[in-house]
């Protein structure tokens, strides 16, 4: 299991490193600091969705690559219950436990999404209101805290990079991961409530969301080779972008 995976590497973890809060069912969400202590820092999130669970594998990737010219968080599985969930007995599960779709339960246009509903489910469920959810809530308290320069997330599927959110954001950095990996730069429309949308509407900070993998390939991935153009990732943009 991969909740499993990720809190060995946490034992083993010799540099800093912290529990950012828990999930529904108590699991800890851990976060991972890579580079310079000092400086500006970026968070960088993973395995939003339960069936994308094979991104936490790629935070570990990413991990043990480390970075240069900066410095900051990865947080390799932020829905631990809905990836438990997806590789058990529910392989297309998106949700959380609670059956609320953790990117759509960001303060930001909460409730306006084209395929956003209250009925809980696998997928598109905003809860109750915004950061309703353990795993949202954790995650919104770190990145005040954090105060980062960016934010990036990966998710699975489709090779396609997005970057701006209600007219706002800074295509320069998708540029950067398009060079990386090929992706196109897209925008998405009909969307609310993510986290990028959040930190680009509400903090007012650069945010990418990064669709690894072909979308020819069927949820769940997998096979951490699927997503191989993402390897490097991390550690150029972080070298580029931070300067």
């Amino acid at each position: 299991m991969i909740y499993e995976e990720i809190s060995a590497f946490y034992k083993s973890y010799s540099q800093k490193k912290c529990v950012i809060g828990y999930s529904v069912h108590g699991r800890e969400i851990y976060a991972f600091h890579v580079g310079a202590d000092t400086g500006r820092q970026f968070i960088a999130v993973y395995a939003v969705h339960a069936r994308e669970w094979i991104t936490a594998r790629l935070a570990l990737r990413h991990i043990k690559k480390g970075v240069k010219g900066g410095g900051g968080w990865i947080i390799p599985l932020l829905n631990p219950d809905g990836a438990i969930l997806s590789q058990t007995t529910m392989p297309l599960w998106k949700a959380n436990a609670r059956g609320v779709d953790l990117n759509c339960n960001f303060d930001a246009d909460w409730g306006h999404g084209r395929l956003n509903t209250t009925r809980r489910g696998s997928e598109n469920c905003i809860g109750d209101n915004p950061f309703s959810e353990p795993e949202t809530i954790a995650l919104r308290d770190f990145t005040k805290r954090i105060r980062p320069y960016v934010t990036l997330s990966f998710h699975t599927k489709g090779e396609e990079i997005y970057w701006e959110y209600g007219g706002r954001g800074d295509i320069r950095g998708a540029e950067i991961i398009s060079k990386v990996t090929g992706y196109k730069v897209e925008r998405v429309y009909g969307s609310a409530g993510g986290y990028k949308d959040w930190c680009i509407l509400k903090l007012h900070i650069p945010a990418y969301t990064i669709e690894c993998g072909s979308d020819g390939l069927a949820h769940p991935i997998t096979k951490l080779k699927r997503l191989k153009r993402c390897y490097k990732l991390l550690k150029v943009f972080v070298d580029k972008y931070g300067k």
